[in-house]
């Protein structure tokens, strides 16, 4: 069956002078990961100048939420996200329709995706001057944190897709059909499969079991990670663009690439593990107290007068009260590329990608996981809104 996928696939990966995979993906739970914790917090950019004012968006965007699929859904066990640049040639009005036409004939595949998979299809901050559209205001470049390495081929984007399914070869079928339809418009740029630790291993158990229903993910740490994601009502609020207007139902996607040095980490007593990330390593709770859905009690003290939760605790530094209350939706996953690179491919969606700045700005001032942390992919995207009956994927804005 592999052999006959992979026979198969190819062909659609060629057409895009993607490297043939040498077999099917390798999915490594080793035990490394099972000993370790994080969850980065993101948010995206506010410095850059206005877009011009005489680029207006195109008109007709739907009316009522028109939304993707795989924003606010459960996290499947797999991901793998997809990034790409129009070709050399492909820019201007005539690049504009050839995108358009790309889009529309990806809105006709991923209506036939298998049961349990989804794909989320964003634009990057260079695509719309490149086509010359108007684009949503947040739509500018991330910029450079102090600390960062990051790689140009592992990050940016002009079009970007989130796969998600219950297993990595859904993700990689899915990936195929959008690879054939994009032969002549897109070039790959990078590609990252991700996928989702289980519990904590019992005794007779290997480093993960898988992830139940209902239970929170654990990130390559160890930790539980998305423990206080936003609600479904403060999701409406947090996560998507408001109407009216072309850019409502759509949001924001981060991209984080974050190689951890996960052994140094796991060779911490899980005491201290604890004060690092500011939550308990097994259950999730907050220092101080309470259960796994509690939030961290930022005022808390000890006998002696000292915080309870440390000055540079992770999940202080990225907490909601030091915005306003603004909130992001966190679908990280784990990476395995190799003994040498394993980490945290972070996912974040938001409606303003300046809450990722601020959040990310505080984190690299006194965050005490960055000794254990390497920034070296970064992307954003905005999700366009959903396809309708005759509105194929960004018909209201392209």
């Amino acid at each position: 069956m592999r052999s006959t996928f992979v026979a198969k696939y190819t062909v659609l990966y060629d057409d895009l002078s993607v490297p043939r995979p040498p077999g099917p993906p390798r999915i490594r739970r080793r035990a490394l990961l099972a000993t370790l914790p994080l969850a980065f917090a993101l948010s995206g950019c506010d410095s850059a100048p206005p877009r011009e004012a005489s680029r207006q968006p195109a008109q007709g965007a739907p009316r009522g939420p028109v939304r993707q699929a795989g924003v606010t859904d459960p996290r499947t066990q797999h991901a793998l996200v997809l990034s790409y640049d129009l070709t050399p040639g492909t820019r201007g009005a005539s690049g504009r329709d050839a995108v358009r036409r790309l889009l529309a004939r990806w809105s006709e595949a991923l209506s036939g995706l298998e049961a349990g998979a989804t794909a989320t299809v964003g634009i990057g901050p260079a695509l719309p001057n490149r086509l010359g559209v108007g684009a949503p205001e947040g739509l500018r470049e991330l910029p450079a944190f102090d600390g960062e390495h990051l790689d140009a081929g592992a990050g940016g984007g002009e079009i970007g897709v989130q796969i998600c399914a219950p297993d990595p070869w859904a993700c990689e079928r899915a990936a195929g059909l959008l690879a054939g339809a994009g032969t002549g418009v897109l070039q790959p740029r990078w590609r990252q499969a991700g996928f989702l630790p289980g519990e904590l291993p019992g005794p007779q158990s290997g480093p993960f079991t898988a992830v139940r229903d209902g239970e929170t993910p654990r990130n390559p740490l160890g930790f539980k990670d998305g423990t206080t994601n936003p609600t479904g009502a403060e999701s409406e609020r947090w996560v998507w663009l408001p109407g009216p207007g072309p850019y409502a139902d759509g949001t924001f996607l981060v991209v984080r690439r974050v190689r951890l040095r996960a052994e140094e980490f796991g060779r911490l007593p899980v005491a201290r593990q604890e004060q690092i990330i500011g939550r308990r390593r097994r259950g999730g709770e907050p220092l101080g107290g309470g259960s796994e859905r509690d939030g961290a009690d930022l005022d808390a003290r000890t006998p002696e007068g000292g915080y309870v939760l440390p000055a540079d605790a992770h999940v202080r530094l990225a907490n909601s009260r030091l915005d306003d209350g603004a909130r992001m939706l966190r679908r990280g996953y784990s990476y395995e590329n190799s003994r040498a690179d394993r980490g945290l491919l972070f996912l974040a969606y938001m409606n303003d990608p300046a809450l990722f700045v601020r959040v990310q700005q505080r984190l690299v001032a006194g965050d005490a996981l960055n000794s254990f942390a390497e920034h070296y992919g970064s992307a954003l995207f905005y999700v366009l809104p959903g396809a309708g009956a005759g509105r194929p994927l960004g018909s209201g804005v392209l």
